[in-house]
């Protein structure tokens, strides 16, 4: 049986200010907006690429906004991928070569902490 992650719900304190973030300047995209009433509003984005979404919202989470870290996106070209978050405005880290992998790293407007590592083919 394959076991694979779909959903990671980061804690935000204003949906709307999160949701532009990583649209705008990551480049996620959005599944879904929903408000269900108005004490639950659930948004689903997706990073290009992935199997597995994150989720914003008000009502979703009891969570402290900006208390999620170590969240990591892989890249095939770190280089190329720190470009285009620096192209979109993201005050992202140089690149750090930690034991042989190379890794940036962001934070959203909450502090919810990125890594974004390249990884080579897996055979």
């Amino acid at each position: 049986m394959d076991w694979k992650l779909g959903l990671v719900v980061i804690p935000v304190s204003d949906v709307d200010r999160a949701k532009a973030f990583y649209t705008e300047k990551v480049g996620f995209h959005v599944d879904h907006d929903r408000r269900v009433n108005d004490t639950l509003r659930v948004v689903q984005l997706t990073p290009p690429g992935s199997a597995c979404s994150i989720a914003l919202g008000k009502g979703i989470t009891d969570a402290r906004p900006g208390s999620v870290q170590g969240l990591e996106l892989v890249v095939a070209d770190i280089k190329a991928a720190r470009a285009e978050l620096v192209e979109r405005g993201v005050e992202v880290s140089e690149i750090q070569n930690l034991r042989g992998f190379l890794f940036v790293f962001f934070s959203d407007p909450d502090g919810n902490r990125w890594a974004v590592q390249q990884v080579f083919a897996r055979d």
